[in-house]
């Protein structure tokens, strides 16, 4: 079966399209790069002496813990700073994710990638395709003001340091839209099931 890709912008409903995937295959193989950062960060000594030696020891808790906020201030205001912690955590991640996809690809289940920065890594390569979970801007910037506990600005500087979402849209072999109701987002993943399930699929 495919590996199939899915990416979107901050907040606009990737880990909720997950959930309703989950729900209707539950025998299907998920694989979440956010997750995978966390666990990075928290538990790999290489990746938090790196970390350590580009941001400083101020990002670290007196026990040893990444203090994530202070991070995200760090790199959402510092392109250079977000590329740097992207090339420590986004290789690794990389390889984690392309293995997984690979030992799954004789199996008869269905394998996802819940990839945010899909597209900026250029990740999309690995992928037999690629879906967009997207959202009115509006709904996406009140989601991640909600879920993030940030000013507004915070939030606007967060989406407008991702890439456009427009330009992922465009990209994208199928694009889901989220306006926040469980139960649609479950019609368009019934749909793309079962479009995924008719296909003969060769490595594009």
């Amino acid at each position: 079966m495919p590996a199939i890709g899915i990416t979107g912008g901050i907040s606009t409903g990737k880990t909720s399209f997950c959930q309703s995937l989950r729900a209707i295959i539950p025998s299907a193989r998920f694989f979440d790069a956010d997750q995978a950062a966390h666990q990075l960060a928290d538990l790999h000594p290489e990746v938090k002496n790196e970390i350590r030696a580009e941001f400083g020891a101020e990002v670290f808790t007196g026990d040893g813990h990444l203090n994530r906020e202070k991070l995200r201030a760090i790199v959402f205001g510092s392109a250079t700073k977000k590329c740097a912690l992207e090339q420590i955590l986004h290789p690794r991640i990389r390889r984690q994710w392309s293995a997984e996809a690979e030992k799954h690809r004789n199996s008869s289940d269905f394998f996802f990638a819940d990839i945010p920065l899909l597209y900026e890594t250029r990740a999309e390569a690995l992928c037999d395709r690629v879906v967009v979970v997207a959202c009115f801007s509006r709904t996406q910037l009140h989601w991640l003001m909600e879920r993030a506990s940030l000013e507004r600005a915070a939030a606007e500087q967060m989406i407008n340091a991702q890439m456009p979402l427009d330009e992922k849209i465009r990209r994208a072999d199928h694009v889901v839209w989220n306006n926040g109701d469980p139960a649609t987002l479950a019609v368009q993943a019934r749909f793309l099931i079962a479009l995924w399930q008719q296909q003969s699929w060769t490595k594009r």
